[in-house]
């Protein structure tokens, strides 16, 4: 899989799992202490994630790291 189609897959998943949560870009980027821009930005893919922010993401959410990053 190219890092191009790794980094859509994450972004798809993040956005997935936060609509599945009621949550909106600035409440997920609130929670976890981003910038609603970069939330926006991973989602379309348009900046890669860092460990650091998926991290954050993730537990934000209430969800396992594996849980976005297991399809890729």
């Amino acid at each position: 899989m190219s890092t191009f189609k790794a980094h859509k897959r994450i972004g798809e998943n993040i956005r997935k799992f936060r609509k599945k949560r009621g949550m909106t870009q600035e409440m997920l980027a609130e929670k976890a202490d981003l910038h609603p821009v970069y939330i926006s930005q991973v989602e379309r893919a348009d900046r890669a994630i860092t460990i650091d922010a998926l991290l954050r993401i993730t537990k934000a959410l209430g969800i396992r790291l594996r849980d976005v990053v297991d399809n890729l």
